[in-house]
């Protein structure tokens, strides 16, 4: 059983997924503050740094933006790889020049958003690309069949000039909802195109915050219901779920922070250090550059056999560090100290186990081999940068 559950807490709109009743993804959204990831702007650049092939743009929020020139340049150069120094930035933009962009990251600390021209509006199927002459799966999507069925359906239907990336969601749909779903994101960007700015900088399309993306992600990922504490966000949960034609039950409880220990399972993720049931525990430290996760034996004896006890203990962390990676929304470098093995077959079984408990994680996560330190390399993309 998969419950959205959508409440407001401390002046922030709370979205937990339970996953059988047990908490597996959380995030939180400032209604003053919303996440602008996704959003689009008409944006006036400010200064160019030729050196660093960059320039900054004003889009109208507190900080320049930032772009690089590869997102600038046409997207298929890039994945061609052809060479970025053959060309300059200074004959691609000048300050003072407009320049329609996409916010792809949040700011961070001191550093302002990151931009890019390659625009990307999702939808329920695909990821619709204006600017970007290509189509890819997802890579969560195994079957090859069934691949290349989705890339036939798409390339079909999309117009010239144009790619996409087609969502896990799309598998096993009809070519009809699909082809439905190319129509509405192409009849969006022509409405974005087609607005009338008064102004520059100015932001033409709103993405719709955290809130909207989660429900558009999850809707055809088994959601069985979204349930609401307050029954006057009954109407902006109901027009986004209209909006993209989804046909999930939506319930109100005014009690449900009181069912399944909601609050508490909420609270410890205050803690760094978790527990495990075999009294082993890790912790988990983040930096600006990546995430340290280490595991500590802590009351677990096991058995007499030292190599099986740490290989248990390792097993059960790869589990809960599978689980935290994704509730806490864990994005970028993670390295993980697990106990020293001296196996390669045990350091295997802990590296397939990660791999299988992150099946579930709905952003996809790069797990590497053990380092000559004993050290595992994990990348992810974060789903939700507002947390």
């Amino acid at each position: 059983m998969k419950e959205l559950i959508i409440f407001n807490s401390n002046d922030k709109k709370q979205i937990a997924l339970l996953e059988d009743e047990v908490l597996v993804e959380k995030y939180e959204e400032d209604e003053n503050n919303k996440s602008i990831e996704g959003n689009i702007y008409i944006g006036k650049v400010q200064n160019v740094i030729t050196g660093l092939q960059s320039a900054f743009v004003n889009i109208g929020e507190k900080r320049n933006a930032f772009i690089h020139i590869k997102d600038i340049l046409p997207k298929v150069d890039i994945t061609k790889n052809l060479p970025i120094q053959d060309e300059s930035i200074n004959n691609l933009v000048k300050p003072g020049d407009p320049i329609i962009v996409e916010v792809k990251k949040e700011a961070i600390d001191k550093k302002g958003p990151r931009l890019s021209t390659h625009i990307s509006l999702s939808s329920r199927f695909i990821v619709f690309m204006p600017n970007s002459d290509f189509v890819t799966v997802s890579q969560k999507i195994e079957k090859e069949d069934e691949k290349e069925r989705l890339k036939r359906i798409v390339i079909k239907y999309l117009p010239p000039n144009s790619g996409a990336i087609i969502r896990t969601s799309a598998e096993n749909h009809s070519e009809e909802d699909i082809k439905k779903d190319i129509n509405k994101a192409i009849e969006k960007w022509k409405y974005i195109k087609s607005k009338k700015v008064d102004k520059i900088p100015q932001k033409i399309y709103d993405k719709g915050g955290v809130l909207k993306k989660t429900l558009v992600d999850l809707v055809d990922n088994n959601l069985d219901k979204i349930v609401l504490q307050d029954e006057n966000d009954y109407a902006i949960i109901k027009n986004i779920i209209d909006e993209i034609e989804a046909n999930t039950l939506i319930e109100i409880d005014k009690n449900i922070l009181d069912k399944y220990s909601l609050k508490k399972q909420i609270e410890s993720l205050n803690s760094n250090k978790v527990w495990l049931k075999s009294g082993a525990f890790i912790t988990i430290d983040k930096t600006e550059a990546l995430v340290a996760i280490d595991v500590n034996s802590g009351k677990y004896i096991g058995k007499k056999d030292v190599e099986e006890t740490i290989t248990a203990v390792n097993l059960e962390a790869a589990k809960e560090i599978s689980k935290q990676i994704r509730l806490r929304d864990i994005s970028g470098i993670i390295i993980i100290d697990f106990i020293d093995m001296q196996k390669d077959e045990n350091k295997q079984a802990v590296i397939n186990e990660i791999k299988k408990w992150s099946k579930s994680d709905r952003s996809r996560v790069q797990v590497e081999e053990f380092t000559k330190l004993n050290l595992m390399e994990i990348t992810r993309k974060h789903i939700n940068s507002k947390k």
